[in-house]
């Protein structure tokens, strides 16, 4: 047994979440990634003697999305903070957040391991707050610079308990917080622009140990993978610590995605050295139960209900829910597909095959598809009522749809002349045809080559150039070699 067998990983995640309005979280200041440094500032932003800050209204309804979505309870006097500490790119000297009185409290983000079974991770809290500036270490090679167009943007903190052991259930769970903030509009999850951010807070324990081990934070990593990366390197790097009888620093480390290890920031500060006392300039925020109603029955349908109502309502596998679930234009694209037909595998077949590789070829979202899920229906119809081949479809019939979106499937198999023929006296005419070129085969299946019935279909389906109808053909050849 390996010596890192005999301990425990201690897991919490903390994640920010930069939300998609149009102003900052305390003033009309323009909340927006990339526009020239210091621009999207004023003196609200900075903090200036006389200035008063006031809520950002949006930025309340997204927290009462989040929290409805991560099945929290939503708090109805809500009361806002001054967090103090000084760091350059903190204008204010000072962040406005919530401290004893977080907007939701508690609730659960279910998440699907790797061998198919689910875990519960449940949350602490879910806080309002606004951003800090940005500091720039690598453009000048003596001075840091300062960009203060991010301080004040809003940010939701979502904080769990201490459920993870181990890096694979971090990625996982990450992952389902960016698809669950995308399918509600509120942030657009990118880590590598610094709208989604999460700080891992790793300990380890014997695991027959009674008491965690010494808490250990980890800042800066701007992907999910390097998430992952900094849990395993943190894990091992606190047991190798024990297991030579040195003791494990409090202390916030940072992340070096170079060589995949992390290294001592500070020492880790204690709540009250951010000496939190009550915001002056803002009164508390009441969230009440009728507003909380209005906002739950404008969310829309999310990723776990669309995922059971895509598996045991319409019976497609996880793997095909999954997949369809895992960006909100798609699902809601299939969601309307299956308004018009009841071919739910044929339009999942669909959605994941010609539809999804033409988007990646081209690098369009389904937002700049320009066939409707209507038009899609009815090409399935012409496949299911044996109009035209699966392959036709495909291969003649898409491409063409692609440059007329606008045009009835029906009406461009006609033009392309790829309507499948039905007629039994013409289809004999081809199984006999098909029959009389391989005159040696015939007698090889009445032995008992039976595979042999591909070759003859295939032949039928040659000379009638794709628009013989497979089942037709497949059906008058079998009848003519059993003769």
């Amino acid at each position: 047994m390996s010596v890192y067998d005999k301990y425990k990983a201690v897991i919490g995640l903390e994640c920010h979440i930069q939300l998609l309005t149009k102003t900052k979280m305390y003033s009309d200041d323009i909340a927006e990634y990339g526009g020239m440094p210091n621009t999207n500032v004023s003196v609200i932003t900075l903090g200036h003697p006389g200035t008063l800050p006031k809520v950002n209204k949006r930025a309340i309804e997204f927290a009462v999305k989040l929290g409805i979505a991560m099945h929290s309870d939503i708090r109805e006097e809500n009361q806002f903070a001054r967090k103090n500490y000084f760091y350059a790119d903190l204008p204010k000297g000072y962040q406005i957040t919530q401290d004893k009185t977080p907007i939701c409290n508690g609730g659960y983000v279910d998440i699907k391991l790797k061998d198919g079974t689910e875990k519960r991770i449940n949350l602490t809290r879910i806080h309002m707050e606004e951003d800090a500036g940005k500091s720039m270490h690598d453009i000048d090679p003596f001075e840091s610079l300062i960009d203060l167009n991010r301080a004040g943007t809003p940010l939701l903190e979502i904080v769990t308990e201490p459920d993870f052991t181990g890096s694979e259930e971090a990625y996982i769970y990450l992952t389902e917080v960016k698809k669950l903030v995308r399918y509600l509009d509120i942030c657009d999850g990118n880590m590598e622009e610094g709208s989604l951010r999460c700080d891992a807070n790793v300990s380890v324990m014997l695991k027959d140990a009674k008491e965690y081990g010494k808490k250990v934070e980890v800042k800066n990593m701007n992907s999910f993978r390097n998430v992952q990366r900094a849990i395993d390197f943190e894990i091992k790097r606190q047991i190798d610590l024990l297991e030579s009888g040195e003791d494990i620093a409090g202390e916030t480390r940072s992340f070096n995605a170079t060589d995949g290890s992390t290294f001592a920031l500070r020492s880790k500060e204690n709540a009250n050295d951010y000496r939190y006392f009550p915001e002056p300039d803002l009164q508390p925020v009441y969230v009440t139960q009728e507003y909380i109603n209005s906002v739950k029955a404008q969310m829309p349908e999310l990723p776990s209900d669309l995922f059971n109502k895509f598996t045991k309502e319409f019976g497609l596998s996880e793997y095909d829910a999954y997949n369809l679930t895992d960006l909100k234009g798609l699902a809601l694209y299939f969601n309307e597909l299956v308004s018009f037909t009841k071919n739910y595998k044929a339009a999942a077949n669909w959605m994941m095959g010609s539809i999804k590789s033409y988007l990646n070829e081209n690098a369009f979202t389904i937002e700049q598809f320009k066939i409707k899920p209507k038009t899609i229906a009815d090409l399935i119809t012409l496949i299911d009522e044996g109009k035209i081949s699966n392959a036709a479809a495909t291969q003649k019939l898409f491409p063409e749809l692609m440059l007329n979106p606008t045009e009835a499937p029906l009406s461009i198999a006609q033009r392309l002349d790829i309507i499948q023929s039905n007629d039994t006296g013409a289809l004999q005419a081809l199984v006999e045809q098909a029959l009389a070129k391989y005159p040696e085969k015939i007698t090889e299946y009445k032995n008992g080559k039976t595979n042999l019935l591909g070759l003859f279909v295939g032949e039928v389906m040659k000379l009638g150039k794709g628009k013989a109808d497979p089942k037709m053909a497949n059906q008058l050849v079998k009848e003519a070699l059993e003769k």
